[in-house]
């Protein structure tokens, strides 16, 4: 067969080529939509858009109020209600944390790490070493917290693996974050 393509190879390419460009912008901008019209939708007004402009003036307002002499009452109030219902209690905790190790000044997802599996598998996953001491858990000091998160979606496993099973990766965190939740088709940029 010669190198030239039949016109429907070609057309069908040209699509292929069309929604590779179109659909990643197509989900932002819907997510982008549907993101705003929920927000604009917890502030009732009629003017689109000022119902963003009220929830992140708020936000930055609270996130000011969180810096001043306030906070530690409201905070000390805001703990002991919570610490009267468990079951929030752990939750509220937990996504505190969570919210603190991705963007708050106690950053737990900077150190990027392989695990290499006991099986001998040869299979490795990527992660983030986010407690060396498991002693709280009752977990000797030759097992380490590798939180590996899933591919396209905001959630992940956690892993105790002995420390022998890691290895630090070379790498900028943010970049091995992409890298993952891309599920490996991200090229990682060199430092």
């Amino acid at each position: 067969m010669n190198g030239k393509r039949k016109p429907g190879q070609l057309l069908l390419g040209y699509f292929f080529r069309g929604l590779l460009l179109i659909v990643p912008v197509a989900v932002i901008g819907l997510i982008a939509f549907e993101a705003l019209t929920w927000v604009d939708q917890i502030v009732h007004v009629d003017i689109p858009g000022l119902g963003l402009v009220i929830v992140l003036t708020s936000v930055v307002l609270i996130g000011w109020l969180g810096s001043t002499f306030l906070y530690q009452r409201l905070a000390e109030i805001g703990d002991d209600l919570l610490g009267r219902i468990p079951f929030l209690k752990t939750v509220y905790d937990a996504l505190k944390d969570l919210m603190e190790g991705l963007v708050g000044s106690k950053k737990k997802f900077d150190r990027p790490v392989m695990i290499t599996p006991l099986d001998g598998s040869g299979l490795n996953q990527l992660g983030f070493l986010t407690q060396e001491d498991l002693a709280h858990l009752g977990i000797g000091s030759d097992h380490v917290a590798v939180y590996v998160p899933y591919s396209f979606a905001w959630s992940g496993r956690l892993f105790i693996v002995p420390v022998s099973s890691i290895t630090p990766i070379d790498a900028k965190a943010a970049e091995v974050m992409k890298f993952i939740l891309s599920g490996g088709v991200t090229r990682m940029e060199e430092e």
